[in-house]
């Protein structure tokens, strides 16, 4: 995926975490000090200005109105990533894998990957972007971090791990987000074969929407609009799972599912207190390799 393609919704997604660092440290549920370098001009000072209550007001109700349960959703799911990869960390793995990392900015301000390899995987114009971000602003590449660069359309992971020698009996977490509902069936076996390559007690963590958002997106509140405006910004959804079809689907690369939580149950998780509708139909899915 090229930059100039996915920068309006890889930058929403850094704008929702730059904005929830803005908040009272009692009332956020993290901080992201990275990600407002990411952000055109016009949200980085939005960003900037949310700090203040009737600022702050404003733009949470235009966020809503726009697309109703994004905002709360992305920091729910955020944090429950998180989590998710800490626990993995703890039982034992000791490499991370990121897949379309884009805008993630995992590896840096989280303190319990200070010291754990990360390989973030992107398309060659998004990676270098980040590169480019990563000298200009904090004026240095993470020294735990490699940069590995793919044209899905000229290359497979199994080329690239071959190329720069992966060593797949290291026990590791691959994090697959916000990515399977833009790919093909095929590329979504062939990824899923790919992480199947790693040793026992390795884990994937993958976000997926509900394939009832593309087919009636009716459905689900404000998901008619979402996917019209995703059509606009050619940045079609165009694949999905049945919640309930999900933990077969990943027996048949030795995989067991160990969560599978929707958008409405991480958000219920990590914020009580925000109510907030809309935003239903995407997931998270925590997997073990076995």
């Amino acid at each position: 995926m090229k930059i100039k393609k996915t920068s309006r919704t890889a930058q929403y997604m850094a704008l929702f975490r730059a904005l929830e660092t803005e908040r009272d440290s009692k009332d956020k549920l993290f901080s992201d000090y990275y990600a407002i370098h990411f952000l055109e001009a016009k949200l980085r000072f939005a960003a900037r200005m949310f700090k203040y209550p009737i600022i702050k007001k404003y733009i949470s109700t235009t966020i809503q109105k726009k697309i109703p349960g994004a905002f709360s959703s992305a920091i729910a799911r955020t944090k429950y990533i998180d989590d998710q990869l800490e626990s993995t960390i703890s039982n034992g793995v000791k490499q991370v894998i990121i897949l379309g990392a884009g805008f993630d900015t995992r590896a840096l301000r989280l303190g319990f990957l200070k010291s754990i390899p990360v390989i973030e995987i992107d398309h060659p114009n998004t990676s270098n972007f980040k590169a480019t971000i990563y000298k200009k602003r904090i004026g240095q590449l993470p020294e735990n971090v490699a940069f590995y660069q793919i044209d899905f359309n000229q290359q497979s992971l199994e080329e690239l791990a071959e190329q720069h020698n992966f060593d797949f009996s290291i026990p590791t977490t691959v994090i697959w987000e916000g990515v399977t509902n833009y790919l093909s069936e095929d590329a979504i076996k062939s990824t899923f074969g790919f992480i199947q390559k790693f040793t026992k007690n390795s884990y994937a963590i993958f976000t997926y929407v509900h394939q009832n958002i593309l087919e009636n997106p009716g459905s689900f509140l404000g998901g008619e609009k979402l996917l019209n405006d995703l059509n606009k910004l050619e940045e079609k959804w165009t694949f999905g799972f049945q919640p309930e079809e999900i933990s077969n689907y990943l027996k048949s690369f030795d995989m067991k599912i160990i969560e599978d939580m929707g958008a409405n149950e991480y958000r219920l998780k990590y914020l009580p207190n925000r109510a907030e509708k809309g935003y239903e139909f995407y997931r998270v899915a925590i997997a073990i390799k076995q």
